[in-house]
C-alpha cells in the first residue's frame, strides 16, 4: 500500500511540473548615449604680451599703415606716429566712439559725425564705421590738399622732414608736434615699416630693456632681465584721472610714482604708470 501511495505522489508531482508555464523575464536593454559637451564659441583668454597700449596699437595697425604707404606714398612711420599721438594709442574718445584716429574734423564731410571739445567747445569730427576707413581718409586728406603737396617730394624714409613738414603745412598748431612724432618713431622703431613690412620682430620687443652684463674677470657675457617700465606720454585732453584709469592704477599712486605735488600735467610730459 505504501508503495502505491509513493508512486501516486511521484506521478502527481511530475504532471504539475510539466503544466507550469515557464516565465521568461527579459532584461530590458538600456541604451547608453555618450554626451559630448560642445564648446563652440568659447574663447580662451590669453594674457597680453604688450607692455603698454602703444605697442598693442602698433601691432593692430602696422599692416594698415604699410598698405596706405604703398598706395599713397605716406611713410608708415608717420601714419602710425600720428595715429598714436592723435588717438592716445586708440584710447581717446574719438577713436573709441567714432573710429577717428587722426582727429580729422568735419570740414566738407557728408558722413556721420561726432561732437567733441577741442580748440573750441563741441567741434565737429568725422565718424567712421571702421578704423581702417579713418586711415584711408587720412591718406586722402593729405594727398588731396595742395598745402601738403610739398611733402610728397620728400623721401618716404625721411620721417624727420615729414614730421616738420606736417607742422609747417598747418596739420597741427602745437610747435612740439614734429618732436613728438619723431620721438614716437624712434622710441618704437616705427621707421622699420617705411620699407614695407620687413621686420619679423614681435611688438613686445619694441622696448628692449634687457641689460647686457660682461664679467670683467671671466669675459662671460650674460643677459639680465630688467623690469619693464611702462610710460605714458601726455597728449591734449589727458588728465591724471583719465591716465590712471587707462592704466588701472589710482591717482594718488600715479602722483607718488612721478613725484607730482599737484594735478597739473603738460602735453608731451612722460609719466611712469608702472610701480618703481
Amino acid at each position: 500500500m505504501n508503495r502505491v501511495l509513493i508512486l501516486l505522489c511521484v506521478v502527481v508531482v511530475s504532471f504539475s511540473c510539466k503544466s507550469k508555464k515557464t516565465v521568461v523575464t527579459k532584461k530590458r536593454k538600456t541604451k547608453t548615449e555618450r554626451v559630448t559637451k560642445k564648446t563652440e564659441g568659447v574663447k580662451t583668454a590669453t594674457r597680453s604680451s604688450y607692455t603698454n597700449a602703444t605697442e598693442e596699437y602698433i601691432a593692430n595697425y602696422a599692416d594698415v599703415a604699410v598698405a596706405e604707404m604703398e598706395w599713397y606714398n605716406i611713410p608708415a612711420s608717420i601714419t602710425l606716429a600720428q595715429g598714436i599721438l592723435e588717438s592716445a594709442s586708440g584710447n581717446g574718445r574719438l577713436s573709441k566712439e567714432a573710429n577717428n584716429h587722426f582727429g580729422i574734423k568735419c570740414h566738407d564731410w557728408d558722413g556721420d559725425r561726432i561732437y567733441h571739445d577741442d580748440d573750441a567747445a563741441q567741434e565737429c569730427f568725422r565718424k567712421y564705421d571702421d578704423a581702417k576707413n579713418s586711415f584711408r581718409d587720412h591718406s586722402l586728406f593729405l594727398t588731396e590738399r595742395n598745402r601738403y603737396s610739398g611733402l610728397f617730394k620728400l623721401k618716404k624714409t625721411d620721417y624727420k622732414s615729414w614730421a616738420r613738414g606736417l607742422r609747417a603745412a598747418g596739420y597741427a598748431t602745437d610747435p612740439k608736434y614734429p618732436a613728438k612724432l619723431i620721438s614716437l618713431i624712434e622710441r618704437y622703431n616705427l621707421d622699420q615699416y617705411d620699407g614695407g613690412r620687413k621686420s619679423s620682430k614681435s611688438n613686445s620687443d619694441f622696448k628692449q630693456r634687457d641689460e647686457i652684463v660682461i664679467n670683467a674677470k671671466t669675459n662671460v657675457v650674460s643677459v639680465r632681465d630688467v623690469p619693464k617700465v611702462i610710460t605714458h606720454v601726455v597728449v591734449k585732453g589727458d588728465t591724471l584721472y583719465y591716465i590712471a584709469k587707462m592704466h588701472n592704477i589710482s591717482v594718488p599712486e600715479l602722483k607718488a610714482i612721478n613725484d607730482l605735488e599737484d594735478n597739473n600735467i603738460k602735453i608731451g610730459q612722460e609719466l611712469q604708470v608702472s610701480p618703481k
